[in-house]
């Protein structure tokens, strides 16, 4: 077995349409986003980690649809990811359209791999409920409760997660003081779930099990605009290290 735990990001990206009207002229901007980068760039100063970024619009057509391809991975990660990406194929019209790769996810954990969902717009129940993870199957191996409705929670004047267990290896060796956060997805602990760390009186870092394999909940954003303070704390690599090799028991 390879020593390197083999990560997958998925999500983090769109594309932009702008539409600039300077007078009777109207000038129409393309660009593209990519929130994914401090991810990868703290990730890429680790030895024993191997990640890969999936964006969104390539997840729609390329995230893996069999055991054999998912089980390359030891960890998957959605960020900003919602469940059509993942559920639904290009080929809308096409009968069957392919296997559902949610419950790929299901079985890919239930045999020993992890997975995660980090916070954000496009996460766990998020903007005006299109992400949509409420009553699926990644809400059934998660160790959280995803409302059924708009999930988020604006902080524009910040707060800083409680730790709860410090002595947790996700949370060893890091900065006594965490960054400021500006927003994260309100969830609920399942009753067999391990709550690390919270905000206010709402779940922050929750680790469970499920099967055979391990699932984490982190609520806030693994980039910006939630966690714009989180990408420069000197902790923010040192976390996700712990965390992936915590879920890939390496």
């Amino acid at each position: 077995m390879s020593q390197k735990t083999n990560v997958l990001l998925v999500g983090e990206t769109w594309f932009v349409l702008k539409m600039h009207i300077k007078g009777f002229d109207m000038v129409p901007l393309g660009g593209y986003e990519n929130f994914g980068v401090w991810f990868m760039e703290a990730m890429s100063k680790f030895e024993d980690i191997e990640a890969e970024h999936m964006p969104n619009h390539i997840a729609l057509t390329s995230f893996p649809s069999t055991l054999k391809d998912i089980n390359k991975y030891d960890v998957i990660i959605f960020s900003d990811c919602g469940k059509n990406t993942i559920s639904l194929y290009p080929e809308m019209f096409t009968v069957p359209m392919g296997p559902d790769r949610l419950d790929l996810i299901k079985e890919y954990v239930e045999k020993g791999k992890s997975f995660v969902m980090a916070g954000g717009w496009n996460s766990f129940q998020g903007i005006r409920g299109i992400p949509g993870y409420h009553d699926t199957v990644i809400e059934e191996i998660l160790p959280v409760e995803i409302q059924s409705s708009d999930d988020r929670v604006e902080k524009p004047q910040g707060i800083t997660p409680e730790i709860l267990k410090k002595d947790h290896p996700l949370l060893k060796n890091l900065p006594e003081q965490w960054p400021v956060f500006m927003g994260y997805n309100r969830v609920k602990t399942k009753s067999r779930a391990d709550l690390l760390a919270r905000v206010g009186n709402d779940p922050f870092i929750v680790v469970g099990e499920y099967g055979k394999g391990k699932t984490m909940a982190f609520t806030s954003d693994l980039a910006k605009h939630w966690g714009t303070d989180f990408i420069s704390w000197k902790g923010y690599g040192d976390f996700w290290h712990n965390a992936l090799l915590w879920l890939s028991g390496k």
